[in-house]
């Protein structure tokens, strides 16, 4: 495993588990398997309803608490009341402290969340902080007015859109850039592009470990997730190779700025309005 240390001096694994589409016992499974194979970092939300799922599966794989990242957000519609928000997810959890805390979206008062979050920092309830799709300037505002300041900031990247811009902008504050979506939301036309199969076959890795390593080496927080054991080991197999730096470039050459989810006025409004009771989950 390779780490980030964050601008506030907690230490961070480079490679997380991500469990936004995992649910149930599907989801304390791969949990489970995830941190025997070697994952420390895992990753879920309020919004995904499987908070309760991932905490059994934390607890089934014996591990010490201590050990390993967990990261929870506060979905918008609950941002006036994130202390609760966090001591439910807390309690699903089965945990008492959270390694990050993430605003997951920037509309609705997500200053109020904000603030309780430095609060919760300040008891020891969470770690560090982190912001979900925020723009550069509402990112600034952040640095601007509050006295912690964020230490993530998680966006969809992958070689389609390499978000260039933002991490130039993230790294004068020693802000790591987090990518969803690593592997394109799953497209095809990524995995098979043909300079991904050259270097597939040129590093005897898999496409999807090559695209993973390649965020490795930019530098990004990555969140793969998946259900199967064997991929669940793949993906974490890629720290035994390096790809060089004239092959990095060829990838860079992918990037066109393409996004698959854009979120638009619609959107927000839609999560500001959706109140739900995210106890009601396996």
């Amino acid at each position: 495993m390779e780490y980030f240390t964050l601008n506030n001096g907690v230490k961070m694994p480079m490679l997380g588990f991500g469990t936004s589409n995992l649910k149930g016992i599907e989801c304390q499974n791969a949990v489970k398997e995830a941190i025997l194979v070697g994952y420390r970092h895992i990753d879920t939300a309020s919004s995904y309803y499987n908070e309760k799922a991932v905490g059994r599966g934390i607890k089934e794989s014996g591990i010490n608490r201590e050990e390993l990242f967990i990261t929870v957000k506060v979905w918008p519609s609950h941002y006036e009341e994130a202390r609760k928000s966090i001591e439910d997810s807390f309690r699903r959890l089965q945990i008492e402290y959270a390694d990050m805390a993430i605003v997951h979206h920037p509309c609705g008062n997500y200053d109020a969340c904000y603030q309780t979050f430095e609060e919760l920092y300040h008891e020891g309830k969470i770690k560090s902080i982190g912001l979900s799709n925020f723009s550069i300037p509402q990112i600034q505002h952040f640095l601007d007015n509050y006295e912690i300041k964020p230490t993530l900031v998680t966006v969809e990247s992958h070689p389609y859109n390499s978000q260039y811009i933002l991490q130039e902008y993230l790294e004068k504050y020693n802000i790591v850039l987090e990518a969803w979506y690593p592997l394109g939301h799953g497209d095809k036309k990524l995995i098979n592009e043909p300079v991904i199969l050259e270097l597939s076959k040129k590093y005897h890795k898999s496409p999807v470990q090559i695209l993973l390593r390649w965020h490795i080496q930019m530098d990004h927080s990555v969140l793969p997730s998946s259900k199967n054991l064997e991929h669940i080991k793949d993906n974490f197999s890629i720290f035994d190779f390096t790809i060089e730096r004239e092959d990095m470039a060829k990838i860079a050459h992918l990037n066109n700025n393409q996004s698959y989810k854009v979120f638009d006025d619609e959107m927000w409004n839609k999560f500001l309005d959706w109140h739900p009771d995210f106890d009601d989950q396996e």
